[in-house]
């Protein structure tokens, strides 16, 4: 299976997205924590059907635009970890959650830790909004690509839906 790749320029920094034929596999702050980099085998294509509608997604959400993504996924890790990553994708834009809260979501309420684990380790952020997970005390906790970017991207969402709710 040949993985395409291109990268995508956000306010927030350099994103490597990474795709199937068929599905968003990746999409990671460049110099991320679990930044991937480029392997050998990728080919760099930023035409495909899936990066580019990735790429126009992401410049709505950016314009605060798009409240959810309608792109097909296929994260890689293990069956627990996309347990996890679904769960994710069930939060309404702008809702946070603990993770005590995504624990009891999934069915498993004493793993807490072990879900902090999978959300930390989430390859397609943003889409799979990892993001939206805070310490139980409302405290900005964790994030791959650093807490200012999550901050910025909670902020976001926050004042898109605050400017919707006023107009």
């Amino acid at each position: 299976m040949t993985i395409f790749y291109t990268y995508y320029e956000s306010p927030l920094g350099q994103i490597l997205l990474t795709a199937t034929d068929t599905a968003l596999s990746g999409l990671h702050f460049v110099g991320e924590k679990y930044y991937p980099g480029v392997l050998p085998d990728w080919k760099r294509d930023h035409a495909t059907s899936v990066l580019r509608a990735t790429m126009a997604q992401l410049d709505e959400y950016f314009a605060g635009n798009r409240k959810s993504f309608a792109v097909a996924l296929a994260p890689s890790g293990t069956e627990f970890q996309r347990k996890v990553w679904h769960a994710l994708t069930q939060l309404r834009f702008g809702e946070t959650l603990s993770y005590a809260q995504l624990a009891q979501r999934i069915g498993n309420p004493s793993a807490v830790r072990a879900v902090g684990a999978a959300n930390g380790r989430n390859p397609i952020s943003i889409v799979v909004p990892c993001h939206r997970v805070i310490g139980a005390n409302g405290a900005l906790t964790g994030y791959a690509g650093g807490l200012a970017r999550k901050e910025a991207l909670l902020r976001l969402e926050s004042e898109a839906v605050e400017f919707r709710l006023a107009s």
